[in-house]
């Protein structure tokens, strides 16, 4: 059994008074001023946990029972909060919730400082009227676990799935589609994927759907392109579940974590699935990235708008576009969007999305922002603004001297995780003047938050000739 250097030992018990919180939702309390981190509890708690893992420089617990409870305590969690991830915050009351995640920005600007960032406005964070049954897409993976067929998630940390037909964090439609869906498969009996040999055919389910008009998208994520009984189960599909009105199959024979391979192909029915966020419509490909909460993305490119206040003259660069959700949301308010993007099958997502909406003055190109961006300017273009909401490991460096370089009088950082947000500010903040904050929940009872940030050019520094305000 493992000791520590503090003498203690990998199951022994302590009771501990719970500080505050990390920035993975989990309490932190300590012992004889160490570092101590255990889920499910929260601040002002005083807990008995059970050590479960030692290192150098920190522990880690679980909680065995509760002395003092929080007035800020759900009592009526999820039965899966315990079981499964997607639900760490599930134990805190959602207006704390919504407190939190703005605290989690403030904790990440405290320990990158960025010029001038103790009088950085932070907004509350905007949340939702009802945080559950939110997204809008199901990855779950489907396995035989003790002779029965099992569709959900893993346990945190392991390879163990957990029944997830009941996920309160899922769409409602993905969920009865699922519930319908396993039985079908369990009654053909399929060749299930088994990890530990890498035999077996099915690994993973994925359904996107679309509540508003009530369909759906599923795809088959497998081991071969071989799927016994094809035409048979799509017909039991058709029959049992009609709102899915397109079937795909993706292959991915590898070993890794990745869910999709990079070969999908429609086996019955549209190539596409239909989403609107706002007046703006999508059409997604199986594998295309789109937003998980379409209730609280309207809400984010609201923001976005307020704080761009374009004009029928702007140029926008939209950075890191995805599908072009963004760029496309501003291009009827704006002369010009261009937009890059690293992913060619979202790039061919975005421009048809441009088509689909007749919108001729936004256009996407293939490549890395940082190569990009500089070529644009060699060609002329002289941009109002730049939005970017980069993957959250945060902006390549050379991008972020080309922004303090270029003489953009605003930009709109739109981030997933603090971390290489408030890094990025360090050095952003050297050039440009952080106007608000705005935090905004995409996950509710999770730790993840979304922030959008307003930076205009620092009147010392050299401007510009175009004049954005």
């Amino acid at each position: 059994m493992k000791t520590s250097q503090w003498h203690l030992k990998i199951g022994q018990s302590l009771t501990l008074t719970i500080k505050k919180m990390g920035i993975n939702g989990e309490g932190i309390g300590y012992w004889r001023n160490h570092v101590i981190f255990v889920p499910q509890v929260l601040p002002g708690e005083i807990a008995t946990i059970e050590i479960t893992h030692i290192a150098p420089n920190y522990l880690r617990g679980r909680l065995i029972k509760l002395k003092k409870t929080s007035p800020h305590r759900n009592l009526q969690p999820p039965v899966l909060a315990k079981q499964v991830g997607g639900l760490e915050l599930a134990h805190l009351l959602y207006p704390q919730q919504l407190s939190y995640k703005q605290a989690m920005l403030h904790e990440a600007l405290r320990h990158f400082r960025p010029r001038g960032w103790q009088k950085y406005h932070i907004q509350p964070t905007i949340g939702m009227n009802d945080p559950w049954h939110y997204r809008n897409k199901a990855q779950f993976p489907i396995r035989i676990v003790n002779g029965k067929l099992i569709c959900g998630l893993f346990k945190p940390g392991s390879h163990t799935i957990v029944d997830c037909l009941e996920m309160p964090t899922q769409g409602s439609l993905t969920l009865s589609i699922l519930q319908r869906l396993v039985p079908l498969i369990q009654s053909f009996n399929l060749p299930i994927y088994q990890p530990e040999s890498n035999s077996g055919i099915l690994k993973t389910l994925v359904v996107r759907e679309n509540p508003s008009t009530n369909q759906a998208q599923l795809t088959f994520i497998t081991n071969s392109w071989k799927l016994p009984q094809k035409r048979a189960l799509i017909a039991a599909i058709n029959q049992k579940i009609p709102e899915v009105i397109s079937i795909a199959q993706n292959f991915n024979p590898g070993t890794t974590s990745l869910i999709w391979g990079t070969d999908t192909k429609i086996l019955w029915g549209q190539s596409h699935l239909i989403e609107t966020i706002g007046k703006i419509q999508f059409q997604l490909s199986p594998a295309a990235f789109f937003q998980l909460n379409l209730t609280q993305t309207e809400k984010l490119y609201q923001v976005v708008q307020q704080m761009l206040n374009p004009r029928p003259t702007d140029t926008i660069v939209d950075a890191y576009a995805g599908v072009g959700t963004i760029g496309l949301s501003l291009a009827a308010q704006v002369q010009t969007v261009i937009g890059s993007e690293i992913s060619p099958a979202a790039v061919r997502d975005a421009n048809a999305n441009a088509q689909l909406n007749h919108l001729t003055n936004a256009h996407y190109e293939c490549g890395r922002t940082a190569q990009l961006y500089p070529q644009w300017l060699q060609r002329g273009l002289q941009p109002s603004a730049v939005i970017v909401d980069p993957p959250r490991t945060g902006l390549e460096p050379e991008f972020l001297q080309f922004l303090n370089q270029s003489h953009l009088s605003k930009i709109i950082y739109l981030s997933c995780n603090p971390s290489t947000w408030a890094r990025d500010l360090r050095t952003l903040s050297q050039v440009y003047h952080i106007q608000t904050i705005q935090p905004v929940d995409m996950f509710p009872q999770t730790p993840h938050v979304e922030s959008v940030t307003l930076l205009k050019r620092r009147r010392s520094s050299k401007q510009s000739n175009r004049n954005f305000e």
